[in-house]
């Protein structure tokens, strides 16, 4: 049997390090304006839309109606400065530090299991009164790794032992590490990403039902744990029949339904929604969708998806038309993380699949979530700098 080797040195970005982190003015072009507008377009939707559905919520548990927007606000506009920093920056220095950015990552996730809550979900790292979800930072880490692994591997990536193998074992790691955080979503979406960045970099198609396979025997074997084989079963059975505990676990699911057909073609007005007075445990997180519908109807709910739609095409626009291999697979990834978790947030929302608690981008509660979406975009019109989209 023919042993498997890796040439550790294909690895490591030898040109990113002699990039320097901010080009000559000549070499660098304009960020794509049409990107940066449709982001801002739906950053102030979502701040719109979050006042609406937080300020009863807000104002009975905090007795201020703005606490929410406030922080939100004040999140955003540090998020636009860092979105609009980043951009000015050579992308190719996350390629220097793709394996420091990614064992940084993996050191965050080990952390986070030493700080469960009372549920025993260890989803959170908290600093004095700041706190951040360290499977966000992951699944960034994982865009960028996988990005620089397919990028100097280009011509090795039909092979398993540069396809597959690394890949496999860097994303394995960081699913096992989330799985014990009990972190259903976050393991859907990272597992996702991984994926979507082998499929982009070229990995052949055949070995795809070779890592289904591993995978699905991985969560067998992993359900195997009672308090694991419980937490599974009450999600699908919440799923399948929430009317089964509809004061408990399917009251969230039931009352987001009720606000979504509430909402008919036109909606019922912003700032209108009856689901939000206490109806929607905690509406201005992941559910903000359901007062969305509710509010703004079909038509608005389409027109929100619409702008995301706009959003993640300009953001492939800008990857296909990118002449570094690096900086498009980059592109592409930050761009299929932002729209798989927007799809699973409204399958979320509309009880298509088992509630998972995923955040919508630019909409949802939340400061760390928000900088880290902000941050990708800004990774994005970096690229954008370097694409050949004046040629469009």
């Amino acid at each position: 049997m023919k042993a498997i080797t890796i040439d550790l040195n294909s690895f490591i970005p030898v040109s990113a390090a002699k990039e320097h982190v901010l080009e000559p003015r000549k070499r660098r072009g304009k960020i794509d304006v049409p990107f940066l507008v449709i982001t801002l377009i739906l950053l102030t939707f979502g701040l719109v839309m979050l006042f609406s559905a937080s300020y009863a919520y807000a104002f009975y548990n905090q007795g201020n109606s703005f606490y929410y927007i406030e922080r939100q606000l004040l999140f955003a506009v540090m998020g636009v400065v860092a979105m609009l920093a980043v951009s000015q920056v050579n992308y190719k220095i996350l390629q220097k530090y793709s394996l420091l950015l990614y064992a940084g990552s993996v050191a965050l996730l080990i952390v986070a299991l030493f700080m469960r809550d009372e549920r025993g979900f260890a989803r959170w790292i908290y600093i004095g009164s700041f706190s951040f979800q360290p499977s966000e930072i992951a699944k960034f880490a994982i865009v960028v790794l996988f990005a620089h692994f397919a990028a100097v591997n280009a011509s090795k990536m039909k092979t398993f032992q540069y396809g597959v193998l690394p890949f496999a074992a860097c994303l394995g790691l960081v699913v096992v590490l989330i799985i014990a955080e009990k972190h259903l979503s976050g393991t859907i979406i990272i597992g996702a990403i991984g994926i979507a960045m082998m499929w982009f970099g070229g990995t052949r198609l055949r070995y795809f039902g070779m890592l289904v396979g591993l995978g699905a025997a991985a969560v067998a074997v992993i359900l195997i744990v009672p308090s694991f084989m419980e937490y599974a079963t009450n999600r699908v059975t919440m799923w399948t029949n929430p009317y089964a505990d509809a004061k408990g676990e399917g009251y969230q699911t039931i009352q987001a339904l009720i606000a979504i057909g509430s909402g008919g073609l036109w909606g019922t007005g912003l700032g209108n929604s009856r689901q939000k007075y206490l109806y929607i445990p905690a509406p201005q997180n992941d559910f903000i969708f359901a007062v969305v519908r509710e509010e703004l109807g079909f038509i608005g709910a389409a027109l929100v998806l619409l702008l995301f739609a706009l959003l993640i095409w300009r953001g492939y626009v800008i990857a296909i038309n990118c002449p570094d291999r690096f900086g498009s697979l980059l592109a592409a990834g930050c761009v299929t993380h932002i729209g798989m978790q927007v799809l699973l947030n409204i399958a979320v929302v509309t009880n298509t699949i088992p509630n998972t608690g995923i955040s919508l981008p630019l909409f949802s509660y939340g400061g760390s979530a928000l900088m880290m979406t902000l941050g990708e975009l800004g990774v994005v019109l970096s690229v954008s700098k370097k694409s050949n989209l004046h040629k469009l």
